[in-house]
């Protein structure tokens, strides 16, 4: 796993206070009216939901268009302006950025709306304790850049017992348009390639529901997907030194898959957002939109950071 990017999301959550959000509570404005339409990530794809309806108790006029089709659908949809708010479950490609860039002038204004992780997810029977990052890599990948000494393909090579002796580990995870394949690629493959045996499903609930239902199955998913039929096991970066995935770890960046999830928007320079995308995301930034990514499993954004995202919308922060 890159040492830097793991550095740096440790440094940034560091930084900030984590019990709070903003101490601005919502109120509603004069005048909003109009479509929101989100293009982009699955793993936001519920959250971006619960916004919407939510939202539309203060504004019941406004309409929403809600497709979650995977994180690289984002850039092109708000490039071309089939979109105004895309979500993202990771970060921009340079070759986004430029696209934006070369048709607008300006780079695309990226927002910071919550907290997550990729969790690996077994069946409730599956005994395994956890999994370190070399282990990952050489049940997942086909190059195994991470240092994986060999492939693993059955479960008895991770030391499960007798029963488990010729049971092959099952692979399930997220199709390449997914801001999540794109991470875990680069975090727990060091960008390798997927062996040709991963079942690529087209959403984390796909994933989870694959694993809850299919005998000696792994895969990989948002954390916020986790149901009652499958349990997320613990990670390590090396060894055994096992780090559960629970929200208190995956908001000090102690778990090592923790990732900030995005929504991007197209703000030109010292111009305002229009006021319907403005007070969606102020929305999405208050306690109570906060609270909502708590419902949803994920984890809510530090209140020093939510100004931050404030000030880059031009939301004037007392």
């Amino acid at each position: 796993m890159p040492i830097a990017r793991v550095s740096a999301f440790l440094l940034l959550l560091a930084s900030f206070s984590m019990p709070s959000v903003s101490a601005e509570d919502y109120q509603k404005q004069p005048g909003v009216s109009g479509t929101v339409t989100s293009v982009g990530s699955d793993t936001l794809g519920n959250l971006m939901t619960f916004w919407a309806e939510e939202f539309k108790r203060y504004y019941p006029h406004v309409a929403f268009q809600i497709q979650a089709s995977g994180s690289s659908t984002a850039p092109a949809a708000l490039t071309e302006g089939t979109a105004n708010v895309g979500p993202m479950s990771r970060e921009l490609k340079e070759s986004e950025i430029a696209y934006f860039s070369k048709l607008h002038g300006y780079q695309p204004t990226v927002l910071k709306v919550a907290i997550d992780a990729i969790a690996l997810f077994v069946d409730l029977h599956n005994p395994v304790e956890g999994l370190n990052l070399q282990e990952i890599d050489g049940i997942f990948s086909v190059t195994r850049y991470c240092g994986a000494a060999q492939p693993i393909t059955y479960w008895h090579q991770l030391g499960l017992p007798e029963s488990w002796q010729n049971k092959r580990i099952r692979l399930f995870g997220r199709n390449s348009v997914s801001g999540t394949y794109g991470l875990f690629k680069a975090e727990a493959l060091c960008q390798g390639d997927f062996l040709a045996t991963v079942n690529e499903q087209p959403g984390s609930a796909s994933v989870v529901q694959s694993v809850a239902y299919s005998d000696g199955a792994l895969g990989y998913a948002g954390f916020g997907y986790k149901t009652a039929g499958v349990r997320a096991l613990s990670i390590a970066r090396e060894g055994k030194q096992y780090i559960a995935p629970s929200m208190e770890n995956i908001a000090s960046g102690d778990y090592p898959l923790s990732r900030f999830l995005y929504l991007v928007v197209n703000k030109a320079p010292d111009q305002p957002l229009p006021l319907l995308e403005r007070e969606f995301i102020r929305f999405i930034l208050s306690p109570a939109g906060q609270d909502l990514v708590r419902r949803d499993g994920f984890i809510p954004v530090p209140d020093a950071l939510i100004r931050q995202q404030l000030r880059l919308i031009s939301v004037d922060i007392e």
